[in-house]
């Protein structure tokens, strides 16, 4: 509750000082400050010494699973400050709104982790999908930015009308909006429970970008701000995910036997329309956005399984995938050209940031000793622990095979290619050993995932 207080506080503050504070470089250390301040605070709550105790009359539960999954967000975001902060200035003048929208949308991270009502898990969902809308239409000089932010808002609100829809019919089940009700679950009428959960299920699927309800995404990551793009692509799905996952594990247990086999159908359908497009893109940011696709397609088989496997996997999972993310984002917000020839002898002219984007790649490819390889290990684990699910994971495993391809084309052009004629990217220090300390990051967690599951439990 402290870091949800302190997020719309900042975010406020962000608002002011646009005003208050004429140099971009002050703006940038009030937000990196700010973040701080909330991770510190997240972890203080974590170790039950809460600066505020605040009755929320059980419309939020902070237990340890969201206190954790927190800290890993407010962590991503933290190292997403670090590294493309200064790539902001690069869209438009509203420098110190931008900070502001993004502790906003923390705010309904903060929510969307912790709900335990349906209006909560709502008001959650769109106060991170409202400020993303008009982030992803930020840069109002290129018509792709405003085309995304269309797609996205119109798209997005019809998504939200579903979800709506589907809120009633639970409500009109239930007669409470409270997801903590096991003992209705007996009583509830059949018609009225599989519609309304069909719906919210379907208005979550969108949100996470899960096929066949992803056509927005590719168009949207593609058209949005690439700096923009590296938070909705990582932060954001990450948690989303996470509310997913509890809606179905609070709400919707019961009946885990007939919702599992449509979400074992919509997993292989994400995982195949994902890594099978991606493998025919010419950009490397719409490679990427098909590739979010397949990641979601593997965070998937935590709510299939819906186990303490299953829930440990997408912690890590969120973890593994956002480093990476934000890494190669960083990264290519800073590239002259988004194609493939684009990274042509980036190893040569960069070594240093080249071996780190190796390390991001090699982790979504889900390669040994990183971070992206032990989190799909612990997706894989969970679905197995399910009877009848072999197929699945074989599956799995060879979408997996597939991502290989496209992520190594990158590694190869910046090893294997000469470089191109236009001027390099430049990478200040700083940026380059942030990047570094990243890759060692994703490192360090695949060969010690302990070191973040273990606070789940102590």
């Amino acid at each position: 509750m402290n870091a949800l207080i302190l997020s719309a506080v900042l975010g406020v503050i962000m608002m002011f000082s646009s005003f208050l504070l004429k140099q971009k470089p002050a703006v940038r250390a009030v937000a990196i400050s700010g973040i701080v301040l909330v991770l510190l605070v997240n972890l203080l709550e974590m170790t039950s010494q809460p600066f505020l105790t605040v009755d929320t009359r059980g419309l939020l539960v902070f237990d340890h699973f969201a206190l954790v999954f927190n800290t890993v967000i407010f962590a991503a975001v933290l190292l997403y400050f670090l590294l493309s902060a200064p790539d902001m200035e690069k869209v438009g003048g509203s420098y110190a709104e931008y900070f502001a929208l993004i502790f906003f949308i923390l705010c309904g991270v903060t929510l969307v982790t912790s709900f335990t009502s349906l209006l909560t898990l709502f008001l959650g969902i769109e106060i991170i999908s409202i400020p993303l809308y008009i982030l992803t239409g930020s840069d109002k000089r290129n018509l792709k930015s405003n085309e995304a932010a269309l797609k996205y808002f119109l798209m997005g609100s019809f998504s939200t009308g579903l979800m709506l829809m589907g809120i009633a019919l639970l409500y009109g089940a239930w007669g409470t909006f409270s997801t903590e009700a096991p003992a209705l679950l007996a009583s509830m009428p059949p018609v009225l429970v599989v519609a309304g959960m069909s719906l919210v299920f379907f208005a979550m699927a969108f949100k996470v970008s899960a096929a066949p309800f992803h056509f927005w995404t590719p168009d949207v990551y593609d058209g949005a701000p690439t700096v923009f793009t590296s938070f909705m692509a990582t932060v954001v799905k990450g948690a989303v995910f996470a509310g997913f996952i509890r809606l179905f594990d609070h709400a919707f247990g019961a009946q885990q036997p007939q919702w599992q086999f449509w979400v074992a159908v919509i997993t292989v359908v994400t995982l195949f329309v994902g890594n099978i497009t991606a493998v025919f893109q010419q950009s490397v940011k719409r490679m990427l956005a098909y590739s979010s696709i397949a990641q979601a397609g593997f965070m998937l088989f935590a709510l299939y399984a819906m186990n303490a496997a299953g829930k440990e996997g997408i912690l890590l999972y969120t973890a593994a995938y956002s480093f990476a993310s934000i890494g190669i984002f960083a990264v290519l917000a800073r590239m002259n050209d988004y194609t493939f020839d684009g990274f042509n002898g980036l190893a040569r002219t960069a070594p240093l940031v080249a071996g780190a984007l190796t390390v991001f790649l090699l982790s979504l490819a889900g390669i040994p000793l990183t971070a992206g390889f032990i989190a799909k290990f612990y997706m894989l684990k969970a679905a197995l622990t399910t009877p009848g699910s072999t197929w699945l994971v074989i599956f799995a495993v060879l979408m997996a095979a597939v991502s290989v391809y496209y992520y190594f084309r990158v590694i190869r052009a910046m090893y294997f290619r000469e470089p191109g004629e236009s001027p390099a990217p430049v990478f200040p220090g700083f940026f380059k050993w942030t990047l570094a300390l990243l890759a060692l990051l994703v490192i360090l967690l695949g060969v010690f995932p302990e070191l973040l599951l273990g606070r789940l439990y102590f």
